[in-house]
């Protein structure tokens, strides 16, 4: 298996759906994705940091480091397309 140009990551379904990223350092942010690129770095707008059940904070527009990101799911329903 050889080291090639890394592949786009399939993130165009979750496009102006809410998320929630699970970041390394134990943080959480919840936002609307806006955008991404080929090292999976993503753009969400209308961002909060959840700190815990009753400790959060709007920090708006934000872009995040693909490398941080440990996980992402969507918190609205996505349909996928039979191909």
């Amino acid at each position: 298996m050889g080291f090639g140009k890394p592949q786009d990551p399939d993130l165009n379904r979750l496009l102006d759906k809410k998320v929630n990223v699970k970041l390394n350092g134990n943080r959480t942010v919840i936002g609307i994705l806006r955008g991404f690129d080929t090292f999976m770095n993503v753009a969400l707008k209308d961002t909060v940091e959840v700190v815990s059940a009753t400790e959060k904070y709007d920090i708006g527009m934000v872009i995040i480091r693909g490398n941080s990101i440990l996980s992402m799911e969507p918190l609205e329903p996505v349909h996928f397309v039979q191909r």
